[in-house]
């Protein structure tokens, strides 16, 4: 049976996040992806030239294409853009009651670009939120969404159980925006804190890697794997991502989608060359 996932996000015309990240990092993970474009952005390596939504009335229209036809495994959210275009995902994921919804609340680019209304952040909270099985916010929005600042780990802690609160059955909270050496991204359960410690690549080919990151997240999730086995593997999905950059752009570049998949060829033809 083919395992579907759906994205519902904005399209990066550089390729390298948004809508294309996505049905990229599906594919690679072996899951049939599909999607709803919620916003065109021009943009490339260098930052956003111009946002461009879609109407409310062409978002609703995907939803229901996808939702009479074509019953994802997994749902992902993106960049949402509006309050309304948020309300409106809401309203048909509950109607088609699709499960596994991992949020990603796109706010800004890479460059500073702003990607979600201020407006906005009340409907997500709202009416996301609560209907989320993940949410995985970075540092920066995971200080709006739980509306606090965060400085040390304890505060990290802090934020991820008052995001808990808002109705997410887990939060991820990722920590690529600290200054440490060590990056640790935090999985919260209600319960339990589930730290994932990892060394920082220094580079600046980074855009994409929140979009990555929660589409691999998805896509194990859409295959039946718990949260555990999918952080694990999204983990170790974007630091192969990251590790081994493409090189384009003069600006921030685009992680490696390919690389995980490459990584993986080459750590099975290792181990057969070494019993053979």
């Amino acid at each position: 049976m083919t395992v579907k996932a759906l994205t519902i996000a904005g399209s990066d015309s550089g390729g390298g996040a948004g809508i294309q990240a996505d049905l990229k990092t599906f594919q690679e993970l072996e899951v049939y992806g599909m999607s709803v474009i919620t916003a065109v952005t021009a943009q490339n390596t260098r930052g956003v030239q111009g946002v461009y939504p879609v109407s409310v009335d062409g978002v609703n229209e995907q939803l229901r294409s996808i939702g009479e036809d074509l019953t994802p495994d997994a749902v992902k959210t993106g960049m949402l853009f509006s309050a309304d275009i948020i309300r409106a995902c809401a309203e048909q994921i509950k109607k088609y009651d699709w499960k596994q919804l991992v949020v990603d609340p796109v706010m800004i680019a890479k460059g500073g670009a702003p990607l979600l209304k201020e407006d906005a952040v009340g409907a997500l909270k709202e009416a996301l939120l609560p209907l989320a099985a993940v949410v995985t916010p970075n540092l920066p929005e995971a200080e709006v969404l739980a509306d606090m600042n965060i400085h040390t780990f304890d505060d990290r802690k802090e934020a991820a159980k008052r995001i808990h609160a808002l109705g997410p059955d887990y939060v991820i909270i990722k920590g690529g925006h600290s200054e440490s050496d060590d990056i640790i991204d935090l999985l919260y359960d209600g319960d339990t804190f589930h730290p994932y410690v990892s060394k920082r690549i220094h580079t600046p080919n980074t855009h994409g890697t929140g979009c990555t990151f929660s589409a691999a997240l998805t896509a194990e999730l859409a295959k039946g794997y718990t949260i555990l086995e999918a952080f694990q593997t999204a983990e170790t999905f974007i630091h192969a991502a990251i590790e081994e950059d493409l090189g384009i752009g003069s600006g921030h570049g685009p992680t490696n989608h390919w690389a995980y998949r490459k990584k993986r060829m080459g750590d099975a033809h290792g181990s057969h060359s070494s019993t053979s």
